[in-house]
């Protein structure tokens, strides 16, 4: 079972907004014990981020912290500095997203940490790395998509800068953490010790970026806008139809043949000029002009049933509704019941993999904000007084 992989492990969780929140969510949804450290009073970013909000909870916030604790602690205080290193000291992960060097400015670096627990994961989430000029600016998923280049790619020739419409870096970047901290653990399991780990939004865009580059690298030529297509195959991209786009895919002469079969125009793919990938590529505008007759004659439903007959690649162009709506999209059973008191729960996307049918464990609830101080604190040896103290000098929530 998925939701049992890391049960019995410990993460404290110092991050906010969206990476390292996903990195430490898959961790939860693998069974972990999360505790989120959060700032009294305000705690995540995120929870402000609203509207839109569900059961008094920002959605964004709901989806990227549940089946996690909340302890609501000021990390520029001594004495919160001090908890969260008595945490970190019988933890197995820890994983913040401040910036590079303020973690080691409070005394949580790696260094003491790990002096104190040899087996601790250390996981350092940051924005353009740790090292370099750079390291200490603050970033965000649209300024990294920017400085990336992946801004310079997306769109439609002569148009403005698009930014891709999902956080496709933050949420890469939480997945590669998870990924370093899960081989980090593996690791450790042969040889007892910890390690640090790190992963930031740069090297996350420039990883995304790597078929541009590298045709970058090959041709000395900037790649350019190109809507919904790819430079280097056609047909691959949006076509218009009688009541709606067909995106349709021929990733080799095979399938662009059978294409053409399928949209009633097998002359195309016995064209000179369309003869093979290279060709297609050399005589795109003409190809496009030319498939899209056929497509525009026909509804998307009916150019969807006969490629898809044809063994063709394609899909019609669905928006969040539409594809909510889908039978496939029900049948994977990938949106998960989340239980939200002051809602009375909502659906959310489970972790993106399985095992045998199962995504994970069943999921709790995000946490109202220090809901488990007390509980946390009181594990750590805190009787009711000194917690009460806390409270009053404004060091816990």
């Amino acid at each position: 079972m998925l939701g049992s992989v890391l049960q019995g492990l410990r993460v404290v969780d110092l991050t906010q907004n969206v990476a390292g929140p996903y990195c430490t969510q898959i961790l939860a949804d693998l069974g972990a014990e999360v505790i989120k450290i959060e700032r009294p009073g305000s705690g995540d970013d995120a929870r402000a981020w609203r509207p839109p909000e569900i059961g008094g909870m920002s959605t964004g916030f709901a989806a990227l912290n549940r089946s996690k604790k909340s302890v609501a602690l000021d990390l520029d205080r001594p004495e919160g500095q001090c908890i969260v290193a008595q945490l970190a000291a019988g933890a197995d992960v820890l994983v913040h997203s401040l910036k590079p060097g303020s973690a080691e400015a409070r005394g949580l670096g790696d260094e003491p940490l790990r002096a104190v627990n040899p087996r601790l994961v250390y996981c350092a989430i940051s924005a353009f790395g740790e090292v370099g000029p750079m390291r200490g600016l603050p970033g965000y998923d649209p300024l990294m998509q920017a400085f990336t280049g992946i801004m310079s790619v997306t769109g439609h020739e002569g148009d403005e800068p698009a930014r891709v419409g999902v956080s496709l870096i933050d949420l890469g970047t939480g997945m590669w953490a998870a990924m370093a901290v899960l081989a980090a653990l593996l690791q450790r399991a042969g040889t007892g010790q910890g390690m640090r780990v790190g992963a930031s939004l740069l090297e996350t865009g420039l990883a995304w970026m790597a078929v541009p580059i590298a045709n970058y690298l090959a041709t000395g030529r900037l790649p350019r806008k190109m809507g919904s297509g790819m430079a280097m195959m056609v047909p691959y991209e949006l076509y218009d139809t009688a009541d709606g786009q067909v995106f349709i895919a021929a990733a080799n002469d095979r399938l662009f043949a059978r294409i053409c079969d399928a949209l009633g125009c097998p002359e195309l793919a016995r064209d000179p000029r369309f003869a093979d990938n290279p060709s297609r590529v050399g005589h795109r505008d003409a190809l496009h002009e030319a498939l899209e007759a056929h497509t525009r004659s026909r509804s998307t439903a009916d150019c969807i049933e006969r490629l898809r007959a044809a063994g063709a690649p394609c899909s019609e162009l669905n928006n969040v509704a539409q594809v909510l709506d889908q039978e496939q999209v029900h049948a994977l059973k990938l949106l998960t019941e989340v239980p939200l008191p002051l809602a009375g729960g909502h659906r959310a996307i489970g972790l993106p993999f399985h095992s045998g049918g199962q995504r994970g464990r069943a999921p709790a609830a995000p946490p109202v904000l220090g809901a488990d101080t007390a509980d946390v604190l009181g594990a750590l040896g805190l009787d009711t007084a000194a917690q009460a103290a806390l409270k009053r000098q404004g060091v816990t929530g």
